[in-house]
């Protein structure tokens, strides 16, 4: 047995195959729901295996899915690293001409989609040369008959398939691939070996404790231990941490509730009702519904069950943060960093926030170094985050942005991230932010994440982006898009940039500030600086 996320997954199978595996909620609020054991979930995942294998497809080939949560996401990624084909997320909010880049760029030979959006698919087809296998999830779910008329309907599809394993070996080789957002760019595949992407995304099996030194070792501590650990992912899977914590959970033996679709008061119902443990989420985008949610109409929601809420991909900001905390003290409230390409680097410091920056408490293999010569830079020194050992092979389909980003150090492979840093004598990393949405102004460098926090700590703002602009004089001035509170009083610019002063330097503070009645993010609540970039110039 290797490191291989199908054999990890039925070793755990084996062990507690009675066991509640998995909770889905279809529509928040109808009541719809599926159960299945850790039995049951791979009975239905070795069938559409097989019916994948039935059709033709080959080991190492690529399967996207473009869905939203549900049960059939969780089958299908089984599925294909069951089968060894390399399982591709697709972002559902995805338009033709981006659709149609991503199929061909990852070079899909199958697809399985959600119904409601067959036409889009349809249209980005011809321009998808390999792909050849279709599988239609659903009936159109409001949004008429699907547009793509060869594909098999699911059910038939997995009724077709053999319930029974009797798959091939599988490696620890084997690929798994993550695509990127695409929010400051084109999206890229981020290629995992599974044995890599098992250590460094997902803790190697204990992310809070010792990783195992066996394969075997999984099982056997799901073995020894119990039940009663539920963890409910509230991003889209589609996200890849939502689809990482997936596997934590399973590596577990434990309980995983999924929603079709983010909905802060049923979420919150849920967690009350399913006695969820852990949560994730992405920074304030979620976190702030849930304040406002449990402040308003479910105030006194049970949230006794609850022990922790984390945000991977965003910060919770320490505004949200202490609002959160008021109305749930005894929840731990955990700021995430890592990223595709590295997995989990570290967890905040209690710390963190406006006054001192976003700190970080990183792992043993996450340095700061020097860009051009990837030497560690001494304290308090600017330079990037780099991660050694478990990393990505590189990006799909892109050798020249992967010799950009990995390196070989040390005869270890690295990773360097797109994040500017500093570290202290103490090893903790300030994270100043993306170097690629990093704002010179006049030679100065500000950094959006710091801003936004400032921006946010005021009472009226509900969210906030930042980004810089075209200026004759200074190259590019600060500018932020802000949406503020429903109900809230009118404000200006300037009652905001009276706000930043006793947080931020003069050069930090925007210049410009556009108001709008909703921030664009991407479906898992990432923020979107294309969008904000072009909102603020046009103010």
């Amino acid at each position: 047995m290797e490191y291989n996320l199908a054999d990890l997954f039925e070793s755990v199978v084996d062990v507690v195959p009675d066991r509640e595996a998995l909770v889905y909620v279809d529509h928040p609020g109808t009541g719809a729901e599926r159960r299945l054991t850790y039995a049951a979930l791979d009975a239905a995942a070795n069938r559409i295996a097989h019916h994948l294998l039935d059709s033709g497809l080959k080991p190492g080939e690529h399967l996207g899915l473009h869905l939203y949560n549900g049960v059939e996401y969780v089958q299908t990624v089984l599925a294909c690293l069951k089968a060894r084909l390399v399982p591709v997320n697709v972002n559902y909010r995805y338009v033709e001409e981006e659709l149609a880049y991503l199929y061909r760029d990852s070079d899909l030979a199958a697809l399985v989609f959600d119904a409601e959006f067959g036409a889009r698919v349809e249209a980005a087809l011809p321009r998808a040369g390999k792909l050849r296998h279709l599988i239609r999830v659903g009936a159109g779910r409001g949004a008429g008959p699907a547009a793509v008329d060869s594909a098999v309907d699911f059910a038939d599809a997995e009724a077709a398939g053999a319930p029974e394993r009797g798959f091939a070996a599988r490696s620890a080789d084997d690929l798994f691939i993550i695509y990127t957002g695409g929010t400051t760019g084109l999206p890229k595949g981020v290629m995992w070996r599974q044995e890599d992407l098992f250590f460094s995304g997902l803790g190697g099996g204990a992310p809070t404790g010792e990783p195992v030194t066996r394969p075997e070792e999984v099982a056997e501590r799901v073995a020894a231990g119990g039940d009663g650990i539920t963890f409910f992912p509230t991003p889209p899977l589609m996200h890849g941490t939502s689809t990482l914590t997936a596997f934590i959970c399973f590596h577990f033996g434990q309980r995983l509730v999924i929603h079709r679709k983010f909905v802060p008061e049923e979420v919150l119902r849920t967690i009350a009702r399913e006695r969820v443990t852990s949560v994730s989420l992405v920074g304030d985008a979620m976190l702030r519904p849930l304040v406002d949610a449990l402040s308003g109409p479910l105030k006194g929601t049970d949230l006794s069950s609850l022990f922790s809420v984390s945000s991977s991909g965003a910060i919770m900001s320490e505004t949200v943060r202490a609002e959160f905390a008021a109305l749930a003290p005894n929840v731990l409230l955990l700021n995430n960093f890592g990223s595709s390409e590295s997995g989990f680097n570290g967890t905040a410091t209690e710390d963190s926030g406006p006054e001192r920056g976003f700190r970080i408490r990183v792992n043993s293999r996450t340095r700061v170094v020097d860009p051009a010569t990837h030497e560690p830079v001494a304290p308090g020194e600017p330079g990037r985050i780099a991660q050694r050992g478990h990393v990505p092979l590189g990006y799909y389909n892109d050798p020249g942005k992967s010799a950009e980003t990995f390196f070989q150090r040390d005869g270890e492979r690295w990773v360097l991230l797109g994040d500017m840093a500093t570290v202290d004598e103490d090893g903790v990393v300030t994270v100043l932010g993306r170097g690629s949405q990093c704002v010179n102004t006049g030679g100065e460098k500000v950094y959006p994440e710091e801003v936004e926090q400032a921006l946010k700590s005021h009472p009226d703002v509900y969210d906030a982006l930042v980004t810089g602009v075209p200026d004759a004089r200074w190259g590019n001035r600060v500018a932020a898009v802000v949406q503020l509170r429903a109900g809230a009083p009118a404000l200006d610019a300037a009652a905001l940039q009276d706000h930043c002063r006793p947080h931020l330097a003069g050069y930090k503070i925007p210049r410009t500030v556009v108001f709008t009645d909703r921030i664009q993010r991407s479906p898992s609540g990432k923020a979107d600086y294309r969008w904000a970039r072009a909102m603020a110039a046009g103010g």
